[in-house]
């Protein structure tokens, strides 16, 4: 390799998510037209976007609401067969008021609908991969700081 010629790197998509949860601590899925499962709501980070103010878009656009949105839970380094590699930030949107609940608005056209469901139904609900990284912010919100993974799994200590 020369002085000049910059060593390959990688480039990863990034996405921004968000938890949410309501008051049986039930935890908010969407239901997109374009998936045959469930998934949370967020989405890409667009140019010149923080990972945070992706997540804080991605809510309003398809929730409709404004809620505040709590500290990262999870980093996953999640490379996919056919998108390749990706970098996806998972925050904690907290627990939603019954009055935030009743403003949701699926203002795309992306979404069929949400529900809230238990945290044990989840794995059956979700696909394995977004299921470990659902489950490692769960267990990253009640240690009260947060996991990186890699393929939605913790690093052995």
């Amino acid at each position: 390799m020369t002085e000049q010629e910059t060593p390959p790197m990688a480039t990863p998509r990034a996405a921004a998510g968000a938890l949410f949860f309501d008051d049986h601590d039930r935890v908010l899925l969407v239901r997109p037209h374009y998936k045959d499962y469930r998934d949370i709501p967020g989405g890409y980070i667009e140019p010149g976007e923080t990972p945070f103010q992706a997540c804080v878009r991605e809510v309003r656009e398809e929730l409709g609401i404004q809620p505040p949105i709590g500290d990262l839970l999870v980093i996953d380094w999640a490379p996919h067969p056919d998108e390749g590699d990706k970098v996806l930030f998972l925050f904690d949107g907290g627990t939603l008021s019954p009055a935030l609940r009743q403003s949701i608005r699926l203002g795309s056209d992306e979404l069929a609908g949400y529900d809230f469901h238990p945290v044990e139904d989840l794995p059956g609900l979700l696909i394995d991969r977004l299921a470990n990284r659902v489950m490692a912010a769960l267990t990253a919100r009640a240690l009260g700081r947060p996991l990186y993974l890699e393929h939605g799994q913790q690093l052995p200590n």
